[in-house]
């Protein structure tokens, strides 16, 4: 009791005149504070990954010889790598403030040849290690496509990026990033570095196959975030690559993980780093880069020269034994021959070996043919590897237009994605012929559906996902790529079916692109006759519009089950779709021009909106036809249809004998039905 008495007088009394309590109080934050921040301060350094503790998942991997190896090859797949536990950013007893932090790698990005490579590497910042809902491919095996954006992910990165993806708004196909919660940087900058003595900046190529370092630091007084890149055993440029203010105090949360991801696309590309190092509240430990693992060789080893001197005696001595070996090789390499020029490079996409798909085929046999169209014949394949199953087109490609469809196909498809869109997977070439390799569409194209008494019938919700379908798809090829792609070529044959019976665009051997903004420069009539624009045999010109009337064509024939023109029995003049179409417009009878197989099963609404979409969009007047985002709304009902446009017609504002489509071209060669036709013998 007297002990307690005391203590009571000296909390009382206190020191200097300054109350016991608050001394107490304020030595009692200062030993608060300093247990707090003592472990704030962090350092690790990985010189190699052997035997460490990183955690990996998806591709990723750790070599033998130290390297984590982030992708190895497959495509189309993600790796992710991550620090095992989570560090600490905020500062105690600051509202969360993110502390300092300073971050350096040394990586290297290898592919089918430098420069050429799918789709890069980020080091990242995120709250959990759980990231299988990444995609791979431009999302870089860091966020998914319905993620991306949300200020809830919580993920600071920074992006090394081969591949341009106008989805994603990037710079250049070799860039540097920084990425907020979203793969669109906040800013970014084409790889490279500025030299110390001149200032000058000189670009870097990220898939070089040389390894480069990287540092990443951020200032939490400043709120500074710097981005710094140079070569291997360059010592670290003043002045950063990309810097820019930001406060990730509301972004990375107080535990969070740091590590890598990394995805591929269509080609063959391998991810590594070699040697990490990271610091909180200091600058991350120096990498001593003459310790750090080797990269795989590039080619063969040299040869000893022990080798040297054996091989010429030893040569005469096996000269017949050469001879037989050379003479089957040979005979082999013929069987399997392939051609491979400069140029291919520049384009891209996978390249798969004539080998795996005649296996693929059976020798492509007869038993696989798909079917047989104007350039080419088409065959049902599963590869051995993948066991997935392909659609493989060959193409004779002595011919001019076999080859200008090829070129066009592999610059377009090879990078086109679009779930109504056929993905273009990769080629082949060889002597006299070209191989495409597509995804295999089980349910085969439309126009089997629409006019083979055989096949089951399509009713109408079906019929109507597939317009809305093959518009969206329209739509990206017209307004939401990077170039405009006029497709020359629209019909019920060149959609097919996949499994779920959801319509795809196909066959782009008569595309056409250019820039948005500027007019295309075609001067040769090809398409299909039914589905060409009247104007395309005055001027020769197509364009965007020649397409939405090729599809408003389309949009008849799918609702009404009936080809563009054919030849009834008993009839001088062929049938001609769109005039009887306008003839059920003007006697207010349209439901009767609806496929009667559907047994009046149907939307009625729907099923006129798309028979009057289809009168708009083939109307004879170009500057009459609304453009493919237009008939988007339509279709999905977020705008009303013109009605009024119709009206004209209707009142004898446009003669009813003008025909809609071509049906007596002067052309050296024409075809009804589905048959392709070109009017100048020339794309």
């Amino acid at each position: 009791m007297k002990s307690f008495h005391s203590f009571h007088v000296l909390t009382m009394l206190g020191v200097n005149g300054i109350p016991f309590k608050l001394i107490l109080f304020g030595l009692f934050l200062c030993l608060h504070f300093a247990s707090l921040t003592a472990g704030d301060d962090h350092q690790f350094i990985y010189p190699g990954f052997a035997g460490s503790d990183i955690i990996v998942k998806g591709l990723a991997e750790v070599t033998p010889n130290g390297l984590l190896h982030m992708t190895n090859g497959s495509t189309q797949l993600k790796g992710q790598a991550f620090h095992p536990t989570p560090l600490n950013f905020h500062e105690p007893l600051l509202n969360g403030t993110i502390q300092s932090f300073s971050t350096s790698f040394v990586f290297a990005i290898r592919s089918i040849a430098p420069g050429v490579s799918a789709h890069g590497l980020t080091f990242f910042i995120s709250p959990t290690k759980n990231m299988s809902s990444a995609f791979s491919n431009q999302f870089l095996g860091l966020l998914s496509k319905s993620k991306n954006g949300n200020s809830s992910n919580h993920i600071f990165a920074v992006e090394l990026d081969t591949v341009l993806s106008s989805d994603l708004l990037d710079k250049d196909d070799n860039h540097v990033g920084i990425d907020i919660n979203d793969l669109r940087s906040v800013k970014a900058h084409c790889a490279g570095y500025y030299d110390d003595m001149s200032g000058n900046f000189h670009n870097l190529t990220l898939a070089s196959f040389e390894a480069m370092q990287v540092w990443v630091d951020y200032d939490g007084g400043r709120k500074q975030i710097s981005v710094t890149l140079a070569p291997l055993q360059m010592a670290k440029p003043r002045k950063p690559l990309v810097s820019i203010t930001y406060d990730l105090s509301g972004v990375i949360k107080e535990k969070s993980y740091v590590g890598f991801s990394s995805s591929t696309g269509i080609l063959d590309s391998h991810h590594y780093v070699l040697g990490w190092s990271f610091g909180m509240n200091q600058p991350a430990p120096a990498i001593n880069t003459s310790k750090l693992p080797k990269l795989p060789r590039i080619g063969p080893k040299p040869r000893s020269k022990l080798l040297e001197i054996v091989l010429p005696v030893a040569s005469a001595a096996l000269v017949l034994a050469l001879v037989t070996v050379i003479f089957l090789v040979i005979r082999r390499k013929i069987r399997y021959a392939e051609l491979r020029e400069d140029w291919e490079v520049e384009f891209g996409p996978h390249r798969f070996s004539y080998k795996d798909l005649f296996h693929a085929t059976e020798g492509f046999k007869n038993k696989h043919l798909l079917g047989i169209g104007g350039f080419g014949r088409v065959y049902k394949g599963a590869l051995r590897k993948s066991k997935s199953e392909v659609a493989v087109k060959r193409v004779a490609h002595e011919s001019r237009q076999g080859m200008k469809e090829f070129i066009a196909e592999i610059v377009s498809m090879g990078r086109l994605r679009h779930k109504n869109i056929v993905q273009l997977l990769g080629y082949c070439r060889r002597k006299g012929e070209l191989l495409l390799v597509y995804d295999y569409m089980p349910n085969a194209s439309l126009d089997k559906y629409l006019h083979d008494n055989t096949m089951q019938t399509l009713d109408w919700a079906q019929r109507f996902r597939i317009i809305q379908g093959v518009a969206s798809g329209l739509l990206y090829l017209h307004e939401d790529w990077e170039q405009v792609v006029i497709h020359r070529d629209i019909k019920a044959s060149n959609v097919l079916l996949d499994g779920d019976m959801n319509g795809r665009l196909g066959d782009f051997g008569l595309a056409r692109l250019y820039d948005h903004g500027t007019d295309p420069q075609t001067t040769h009539v090809v398409g299909t006759m039914g589905y060409i624009a009247p104007e395309l045999t005055r001027t020769g010109r197509a364009s965007t519009l020649t397409d939405v009337f090729a599809f408003g064509v389309f949009l008849l024939e799918v609702t009404c089950g009936r080809r563009p023109i054919s030849q009834q029995d008993g009839q001088d003049n062929p049938f001609m779709l769109v005039d009887w179409v306008l003839d059920h417009w003007q006697k207010e009878s349209l439901p009767n021009a609806v496929d009667t197989r559907l047994l009046d099963n149907y939307n009625v609404d729907e099923a006129c909106l798309a028979l009057k979409l289809g009168l708009l969009c083939s109307h004879p007047l170009p500057i009459a036809r609304p453009n493919m985002r237009q008939v988007m709304q339509y279709l999905d009902g977020n705008a009303l249809f013109p009605e009024q446009i119709l009206e004209v017609i209707r009142d004898g504002g446009m003669d009813r004998g003008t025909n809609y489509v071509v049906s007596s071209p002067a052309p050296s060669s024409t075809s009804y039905g589905t048959m392709s036709v070109d009017l100048s013998g020339g794309r």
